[in-house]
């Protein structure tokens, strides 16, 4: 299937295989989780990458020991309706460590781009070649996230603490980071007060992030 990262359709150089499919001599191959089970002294063996392939009812926390030995973990998504892989995607990079390739594969679609890619997936396999433009477009839509993930953007609180040049940083990985907590503290004050006294004007102001008058 095509294969997208950093937001170019690349060469597949990783052969995934069945369970029954013979090991290609000296090539990256990414195998099932049952298969690794059954063949895992023969698989840490072969002088060659390995990858590992884990449906959504096959946690990381299975593989967490021999993490290290894969080059790929890829995460399938077997329906719109299933999000387990992200909890998985963000376990794998936050948690856990995991600095491979985290492949999407399955299900994979326009939509949830930008969610995947927050999550730390860094390469996708989508239906035909066409999806690209799509996927570019997706990507693009979101410029500015409130919550700090694995994808090491900066969160918005970090982007106007920089802004403001008052040096302050957020914590980009972990989402309870003391600042942010104290902001939405705030924030959630704000609202409050304003409850209290009734609808009201709010005064304009300009966002030093995007540069637009808010309200």
């Amino acid at each position: 299937m095509p294969l997208i990262k950093d937001n170019e359709l690349v060469p597949d150089p990783w052969a995934t295989l069945g369970d029954d499919a013979a090991l290609p001599e000296g090539a990256p191959a990414i195998v099932s989780f049952e298969r690794w089970q059954n063949e895992r002294e023969t698989l840490i063996k072969r002088n060659a990458p390995l990858g590992i392939r884990l449906r959504s009812d096959q946690p990381p926390k299975l593989v967490l020991d021999d993490l290290d030995r894969f080059a790929v973990v890829a995460l399938e998504f077997p329906k719109f309706g299933d999000g387990r892989a992200y909890s998985y995607a963000r376990l794998l990079r936050e948690r856990y460590g995991f600095r491979g390739e985290l492949r999407a594969v399955g299900n994979v679609l326009r939509d949830q781009a930008l969610f995947m890619l927050r999550c730390g997936f860094d390469a996708f396999e989508v239906a035909e070649d066409s999806a690209l433009e799509g996927w570019r477009e997706s990507l693009a839509e979101i410029s500015v996230f409130y919550q700090p993930t694995a994808d090491g953007r900066s969160s918005a609180h970090a982007l106007r603490a920089k802004c403001a040049g008052n040096g302050a940083t957020a914590d980009q990985s972990d989402p309870t980071d003391a600042e942010e907590r104290s902001e939405r503290a705030s924030s959630n004050r704000d609202v409050g007060a304003a409850s209290a006294r009734g609808p009201t004007a709010a005064p304009a102001s300009v966002d030093p992030i995007a540069g637009y008058r808010a309200y």
